[in-house]
């Protein structure tokens, strides 16, 4: 592993390099992307070394057989990569693995976009610190943008970095409850099997069905009765959270598409924003009570704007379209991943917009 890091570490230098004299205007970025990911490398260790060490807690050494079992299932039942991810456990002391920058105009929920080696064009900026992206939220938003900024429990190297021991498991996620912590492998790993160059949307639909699909499976086949009872209060809060949300992106996007008296009066146009956010967190007020207490979706609703709205929109907005394609492969893992290949093969509108038909009106006459 040594010497896999020290090769990485190599790579790291040589890109940041070609980059600074391509006149890469991201270069600090990248570098601060590139050593981020090699210090998560250098905290994790394979998992036998945390189950054997008497040091490491017993409600860890559970957490961590656990995942075991997931990276298992994720392979033999879902059809997802078998490969060097999540074989590694790593404890990076932070509540966090990177911070996501999100940004949006004032009257669009489009995300601005960065372009970067080997991912694309994505929606989102991460850095591996806080504080960095606060700066950048802060430099976005002298421009004019709305922005938002929010940890991220994981993310995925595509697949690419599986030679110098893949992603690993981290303390951000570990302890989550046992169905979101399925949700939280096979999304990543989906995105390892597949993962379409500038369309985010695309790759956050595909991997947020799959993994709702492949938690579903986990928790019906092996899954306790107090895992599943567990899972469905979190999912059927998140599925009323992002309903309403969508309901509200819908008005916003109704509003900013420049019909009616809104498109010619700025000053009404602000004010039926502001009343279509009020709205959207009175409803929230009115969701709350049926939760018992739940407050997790607190933070974002005080801040949502455009930037927090076209992020959620990303691992939502064609999920119901997958799942129609997965249904329609006969649930058939490898079918359902041959059919999505296809789509990936066709310009970005056709395969949008093939995704939507699947839930139109008429596809569910037919």
């Amino acid at each position: 592993m040594t010497l896999c890091l020290d090769s990485f570490r190599r790579w790291c230098l040589s890109a940041f390099a070609l980059c600074a004299l391509g006149g890469c205007a991201d270069a600090g970025y990248l570098l601060q992307a590139l050593q981020g990911h090699l210090q998560v490398l250098q905290a994790a260790k394979p998992l036998e070394q945390w189950l054997d060490d008497e040091r490491t807690p017993a409600a860890l050494q559970q957490r961590l057989l656990l995942a075991q079992r997931l990276r298992a299932f994720a392979v033999s039942d879902l059809g997802l990569p078998d490969n060097a991810s999540y074989h590694r456990y790593a404890d990076l002391q932070r509540s966090a693995v990177v911070w996501n920058v999100v940004a949006a105009p004032a009257y669009s929920l489009t995300l601005k976009t960065w372009c970067f080696p080997i991912a694309g064009c994505i929606g989102y900026k991460g850095y591996f610190d806080e504080d960095q992206a606060r700066a950048e939220s802060q430099r976005l938003q002298a421009q004019g943008w709305e922005v938002s900024v929010y940890g991220v429990p994981a993310y995925s190297t595509l697949g690419w970095m599986n030679w110098a021991g893949g992603d690993p498991l981290l303390n951000t996620f570990i302890r989550y409850p046992e169905g979101e912590l399925a949700r939280m492998i096979f999304h990543e790993l989906a995105h390892q099997l597949l993962y379409v160059q500038d369309d985010t949307v695309f790759n956050e639909s595909f991997a947020t069905a799959v993994e709702h699909l492949g938690a579903q499976r986990w928790l019906t086949a092996r899954g306790s009765p107090e895992a599943q009872r567990e899972y469905a209060e979190l999912d059927t809060r998140r599925q009323q959270f992002r309903a309403l949300a969508r309901t509200t992106r819908q008005a916003l996007e109704i509003l900013y598409g420049g019909t009616g008296v809104a498109a010619q009066d700025e000053a009404q146009r602000t004010e039926l924003k502001q009343r279509a956010l009020q709205d959207f967190r009175e409803h929230y007020a009115r969701l709350k009570p049926n939760w018992g207490g739940y407050a997790g979706y607190d933070a974002w609703v005080a801040k949502a704007n455009n930037a927090s709205f076209g992020a959620l929109a990303a691992y939502d907005e064609l999920v119901p379209g997958f799942e129609a394609l997965f249904r329609a492969n006969g649930q058939d893992w490898p079918g359902f991943y041959d059919a999505v290949r296809r789509l990936a093969r066709l310009p970005k509108q056709e395969r949008t917009q093939t995704l939507k038909q699947l839930t139109s009106p008429e596809a569910a006459r037919g």
